[in-house]
């Protein structure tokens, strides 16, 4: 059984199909219609899709005018993407630990490390649970940093009764195979700011200031390059697949939602086990299922619980080593062990378990037996 498995139907490959018998594969109306989508859905003023999580970010980047010589507070605890935006733009990353009981950015690092080089703080909703938005727009305020949200893991949540969406500056999706929907691979940036989204909008667009579709409803053929960007467009196909996935999402959340409280239920007293805490003024949207393995009460490391899980057919994985201890960040930032103290003791307890709306209540108990089973082999 594997960690993550994308949903597709019969409407979604007909909307496709739609697509590509059209005129426009590309730059066409159903980006607009897909993005519209997005806004509606969030609450958001502005969404400007992309052709991956990755370029969100990086597109994130761009509208918030990260440039050399800034830097940018990120959690560790994330894909490396989180932190790559801020390379990519020439900044330097400085590396916020986590709080220990839901591996979110710990507000706390992040008013340890920011100082008036900051120009902005990545916060990752991990697991799907927004981070504490409140606090972190506090102190980016008083030095006058963009806050991002990095949302790839948290689509259809909220904090506070307010939308993932609408908690940052800017807000970063994913739309990759593994998440809550998928456009196969793609990408979009929310944001309040039109100024940004059209810096955006020109980013995505190698920096030119009129897509084709836009030229070819001014009757021109002209268009100057105003700053340097990227081909990161997502096309209309990719774009249909996202806005019939749209129309399912809050049934696939609720769906996550039902396995996570299951899983948590059988796991609340298993020795050797703990589950992270979930704040109760959020909703978590749950694109994964994270677990930390007790190791003082067991006579294996997390990696041979790792491999005995994967012989039971439970396809198990890890979210994620820090970024921090990466060889890149080592050899290039001068990073090290003791940057981020609860990150790096977590990375080696964290068990990321099969969750996806597909699974039956049946699959999740097979996880919950082969959980069982394993530690009880391992229980000292």
């Amino acid at each position: 059984m594997p960690y993550a498995r994308q949903c597709l139907d019969e409407k979604d490959l007909q909307a496709m199909l739609q697509v590509l018998r059209s005129d426009w594969l590309t730059t066409g109306p159903n980006v607009a219609a897909f993005e519209e989508g997005l806004t509606d859905l969030t609450g958001a003023s502005e969404a400007v899709s992309v052709s991956s999580g990755t370029a969100a970010l990086h597109t994130a980047m761009a509208g918030a005018q990260v440039g050399p010589g800034d830097e940018v507070l990120v959690t560790t605890m994330t894909f490396v993407a989180s932190a790559n935006c801020a390379v990519y733009q020439g900044a330097t990353p400085v590396f916020c630990d986590v709080s220990s009981d839901s591996l979110l950015i710990d507000p706390d690092s992040v008013a340890e490390r920011i100082s008036h080089k900051t120009k902005a703080v990545v916060a990752v909703d991990y697991t799907g649970q927004p981070c504490d938005y409140d606090a972190l727009k506090a102190i980016c305020e008083q030095y006058g940093s963009v806050l991002i949200g990095d949302a790839a893991h948290s689509l259809g949540g909220s904090y506070k009764g307010r939308k993932v969406g609408t908690l940052a500056d800017l807000t970063a999706m994913s739309f990759h195979p593994a998440k809550h929907i998928t456009t196969g691979e793609g990408g979009a940036v929310l944001a309040e700011d039109p100024e940004a989204a059209k810096r955006m909008r020109s980013f995505r667009n190698h920096g030119i200031d009129l897509d084709l579709k836009q030229r070819a409803a001014k009757g021109t053929w002209h268009y100057e390059m105003t700053s340097l960007g990227y081909n990161y467009r997502l096309n209309d196909f990719q774009c249909i697949l996202g806005l019939s996935q749209l129309a399912k999402l809050p049934a696939w959340v609720e769906r996550r939602k039902e396995l996570a409280k299951r899983y948590n239920q059988a796991f609340a007293d298993m020795p050797g086990l703990v589950t992270l805490v979930n704040a109760p003024d959020r909703e978590n949207s749950q694109h994964i299922y994270v677990v930390k393995l007790d190791l003082t009460r067991l006579s294996a490391d997390r990696d041979q619980i790792y491999k005995a899980l994967r012989a039971e057919g439970i396809g198990v994985n890890v979210h994620y080593t820090p970024v921090h201890m990466h060889p890149f960040y080592r050899q290039n930032f001068g990073t090290k062990e003791g940057t981020a103290p609860r990150a790096e003791q977590a990375a080696k307890e964290i068990l990321t378990l099969p969750l996806f709306p597909l699974m039956s209540d049946a699959d999740a108990d097979d996880v919950v037996m082969a959980m069982d089973k394993v530690l009880k082999a391992y229980l000292l």
